[in-house]
């Protein structure tokens, strides 16, 4: 091929090649820019339906709301669903179920499925409609139904809570009915919730009792102390002090921690006790308990009430050595900036090896590493210092460290 020759094939690639090119990139381009155009009028639309909604302007938000529909765009899902919730609040519920029944057909796997569900039932509960349970397969539009025919309804409600209590559906479907139950002033639904309480499946039995407790009042308190009076059952009667504590009352929890003969149930009434934050209480039955286990549990639980001021009274009085050295683990649970200058006077007061060691690993565990340096410095015994020593070692404190540096250039 001679040189002209090449010379013009080259000149033509190079011709033909910005025009190949430049056609592909206007294509592209055009492509490009008509998905953005669209793209911006899905979400202009889409505002401005959002806009009208705020302004409770429900025709101009349909409107707007079936121009991002018709476009079949990302917020396509979420325009149904809005669009419903606009005919609704305009009193078109047939429109408006119509529109939610779409949006799950169309879009089955959207986020907004479940909402829809879940407002479809809603406008239907709203316009009298009663759902049936038994054909909701959902959980939660379970109880939204259970619900909503509760508050709309409660003598035809309460029968098919009943029913739903009394079936073979999910323990989780149970138990958000009878939640529904505990919501209802009704006297039946009380007088249904009493019952499963005392001698209801054990599955749920022990949510009956609980939501008795959270209900409050003399009526579950009543019940409650039946419960407790007839139930043979230790986790029952345990359910039943756990509620006294839900519901404030004191005065059950500090009777049963007094004449409770089993002792497992005078520590659990204890211990519900110290979590309502009963310090007196407490106190007065640290005197008379006669358990050393109990007594355990009595100091425990003013640990739990933060009652620091009574633990430091029985660190420094207690006889029983036992008693002695748990209040002093107690104390040092409390934290350096309450109880610090207590333990210390306890190490100071008490010669007795177990004590000391005990002090030292409280203040240990709430990291007084200040305290612990002033018992180092004071102490002769060389296994004790040793102990605080090697404690100091590990809190990676100022004060420690630079005590451990004094110890090295000694």
């Amino acid at each position: 091929m001679s040189t002209r020759i090449c010379f013009l094939f080259a000149s033509a690639l190079i011709a033909a090649a910005p025009v190949v090119r430049a056609g592909s990139v206007m294509t592209i381009w055009a492509d490009s820019e008509d998905q953005e155009s669209k793209v911006e009028k899905e979400q202009d639309s889409y505002d401005q339906g959002t806009d009208a909604l705020d302004d409770h302007d429900w025709s101009r938000a349909i409107r707007y709301f079936d121009k991002v529909i018709s476009m079949k765009m990302a917020h396509a899902p979420a325009a149904l669903y809005f669009k419903a919730y606009a005919q609704a609040q305009l009193g078109n519920r047939s429109e408006a179920v119509a529109t939610l029944v779409d949006l799950q057909q169309a879009y089955p796997k959207s986020k907004w499925t479940d909402d829809a569900k879940k407002l479809e039932l809603e406008i239907r509960q709203r316009g009298g409609q009663t759902i049936d349970t038994s054909r909701v397969d959902d959980e939660e539009l379970k109880l939204m139904a259970l619900n909503g025919l509760m508050q709309s309804d409660p003598e035809r409600a309460l029968p098919i809570v009943e029913s739903v209590l009394n079936s073979n559906q999910p323990a989780k479907v149970k138990e958000k009915a009878l939640f529904v139950l505990s919501q209802s002033s009704s006297p039946k639904a009380a007088e249904i919730l009493a019952r499963i309480a005392k001698s209801g499946p054990v599955e749920l039995q022990g949510r009956a009792i609980r939501f008795l407790g959270i209900a409050g009042g003399s009526r579950s308190r009543e019940v409650l102390a039946d419960v407790y009076n007839t139930s043979s059952s230790i986790d029952v009667k345990k359910s039943v002090l756990k509620a006294y504590m839900i519901s404030g009352d004191r005065a059950h929890l500090l009777s049963l921690a007094k004449g409770e003969t089993n002792p497992e149930l005078r520590a659990e009434a204890v211990t519900q006790l110290g979590v309502s934050g009963a310090r007196d209480e407490l106190a007065d039955l640290y005197s008379v308990e006669p358990t050393m286990e109990v007594k355990k549990k009595i100091l425990q639980a003013m640990f739990i009430g933060g009652n620091g001021e009574k633990l430091d009274e029985i660190a420094r009085t207690e006889k029983n050595l036992d008693l002695k050295l748990t209040a002093v683990r107690n104390l040092g649970l409390m934290g350096g900036g309450r109880t610090g200058s207590a333990l210390v006077q306890i190490y100071q007061s008490d010669a007795r090896t177990e004590v000391r060691e005990q002090v030292i690993n409280a203040l240990f565990i709430q990291g007084n590493a200040k305290a612990l340096v002033e018992l180092a410095r004071s102490e002769k015994n060389k296994e004790l210092k040793s102990a605080i020593v090697q404690k100091l070692s590990l809190m990676h404190s100022k004060e420690g460290t630079d005590y451990l540096l004094e110890l090295l250039k000694e």
